[in-house]
């Protein structure tokens, strides 16, 4: 007679089954009814044995309760069994934990999101009678020194990266989603993210506008920007902020980089990890183009997630691909050069003002170029390096036979 302690659970009603998660860790598994049924059992205090006959009796299934428990425990959703106890493997420290649920409960407000739809109707109603403040890509060229307009650039859009993030992290506060701010990696762009893993817990509105909160604050922004612009004519600042926020929304569409854009397809299209199963039918593909043994990973699909699944791989390579070729042969290039040209006037020995000032410049170049690359870095190695450090261990290892690595490819 075995009993279990459960840790805290949210549960949420899926089409074929329940998802159930911890809000604050963000884990959540999906289980079928019968799953959900012993959950229940086990945490009004029922044995392993009691649950499981229960649920015979109940529901007329067997079900492998003690296996059960073992796969929950796994992904730290048991506090014990019997005098088993598991150590809580822990949960990430929120962003701004000093804001509580209550304080931004005014932000899943379907008034707020009305009056938010007017203002972007009513930038668009502007754009369309006044296309002449709709900002050019010369608009970010408003100073004659280059580096005071890369600098200023940045500095602008850390800030309106930053209310694109908070606008995720309050609307899944409000939701009780704790939600944490992080710098991140997707292929050659740094980027900052809000890990709201446990908004997949909430009802379908609230997730939906958890996803859309970012862009809806980007182009709430653009819009007052061009409405104040029509109203009061140009204006260099408003211009600049504008051609930022269009430039931020265009990029959201590149859902093979799991923008907003790719939460809310997946939602839609009622897949739990659209990348992942798009990765795994890719792999099917090469295996059996390779002639390798491959099981088929969409057999258990709905049609309709099949057919999101196939399309979505379809932008998955494409779009990698693209991105890989523009790094490749316009990033890195260009990289090379300007660090080579700021390396150049640094090493020419120039005591004269414009020299002086070309030194400041080529300073600040490959400041800014140094800091980029090495966040950059330290965000691919924080997120890829135990992956790395195995696969490399794996190689490592002795053979397990004449002249046979003992290694696997790694899998996600």
């Amino acid at each position: 007679m075995t009993d279990v302690r459960l840790r805290p659970l949210g549960f949420r009603e899926d089409e074929d089954g329940w998802i159930v998660g911890r809000v604050e860790t963000g884990v959540c598994i999906a289980v079928p009814h019968a799953g959900k049924r012993a959950i229940e059992l086990l945490g009004s205090g029922r044995t392993i044995l009691a649950t499981r006959e229960e649920l015979k009796v109940e529901l007329g299934v067997e079900l492998d309760v003690s296996g059960f428990v073992h796969d929950l425990a796994a992904v730290g959703m048991v506090a014990s069994i019997g005098d088993r106890v598991f150590a809580d493997t822990g949960t990430p420290a929120p962003s701004l934990p000093w804001i509580t649920k209550g304080m931004v409960r005014w932000t899943l407000s379907r008034l707020l999101h009305c009056l938010m739809g007017l203002l972007v109707l009513g930038g668009v109603v502007a754009a369309a009678l006044r296309p002449d403040v709709v900002p050019r890509w010369r608009s970010l060229l408003w100073s004659d020194h280059g580096t005071v307009v890369l600098l200023s650039e940045i500095a602008l859009v850390a800030v309106l990266v930053s209310l694109h993030e908070f606008a995720h992290l309050l609307t899944a506060r409000a939701a009780g989603v704790p939600g944490r701010i992080r710098v991140d990696t997707r292929l050659q762009f740094l980027a900052a993210q809000t890990d709201v893993s446990g908004i997949w817990l909430a009802e379908r509105r609230i997730r939906l506008t958890v996803y859309l909160a970012g862009m809806a604050v980007d182009a709430s922004v653009l819009a007052g920007c061009l409405l104040t612009m029509a109203l009061s004519g140009g204006n260099t600042l408003l211009s600049v902020i504008a051609l930022t926020e269009m430039t931020g929304l265009a990029l959201q569409f590149f859902i093979f980089m799991r923008t907003d854009l790719y939460f809310l397809v997946q939602d839609l299209a009622r897949c739990r990890n659209l990348y992942a199963d798009a990765t795994a039918f890719l792999l099917h593909l090469l295996r059996r183009a390779a002639r390798m043994p491959t099981a088929e990973p969409l057999a258990g699909m709905e049609p309709r997630q099949r057919r999101f699944v196939r399309i979505y791989s379809v932008l998955l390579v494409a779009g990698t691909g693209l991105c890989l070729g523009v790094f490749l042969l316009i990033s890195v290039p260009f990289t090379v050069a300007l660090v080579a040209r700021s390396l150049g006037v640094l090493l020419r020995h120039d005591n004269h003002h414009d020299g002086l000032v070309d030194a400041v410049d080529a300073l600040l170049t490959l400041g800014v170029v140094v800091a980029y690359q090495g966040v950059w870095v330290r965000a691919w190695v924080r997120r890829h390096g135990p992956r790395v450090r195995s696969f490399i261990a794996r190689l490592a290892r002795p053979a397990r036979s004449a002249g046979l690595p003992g290694f696997s490819p790694p899998r996600d």
